[in-house]
């Protein structure tokens, strides 16, 4: 292999470890505001774009969109996500709404 060709293939590998380290700053500093552990999800949202729903320790939720799921992986492994399948069962018995998000979800049923 010539040393372009490593260029080339070296090069989206550094681009996704640069744009996760970004996120998982994000994700890491959401983990430590909300009981110093947090587990995710990373989900498809189209083509050319990944969600990662994160609940903290406390039931605090939020979530961050990377450009792609590799890169939305890679940050949640960095920033020490414990990460499920799905946002089932005992995910989902952890996260704690509030007035907010009730009054989010009555309007858009009305």
């Amino acid at each position: 292999m010539t040393s372009a060709e490593t260029a080339t293939t070296a090069a989206p590998d550094a681009r996704v470890e640069r744009r996760a380290k970004r996120i998982a700053k994000h994700l890491s500093s959401f983990a430590a505001q909300h009981g110093g552990h947090a587990d995710g999800v990373v989900e498809y949202v189209g083509r050319t774009a990944t969600r990662i729903v994160v609940v903290g320790a406390d039931g605090a939720w939020g979530d961050q969109v990377a450009p792609s799921y590799a890169v939305g992986r890679r940050a949640a492994e960095l920033a020490g996500l414990t990460l499920h399948d799905d946002f089932e069962g005992e995910l989902g018995l952890k996260v704690k709404t509030g007035p907010y998000e009730w009054k989010r979800m009555a309007g858009i049923q009305i």
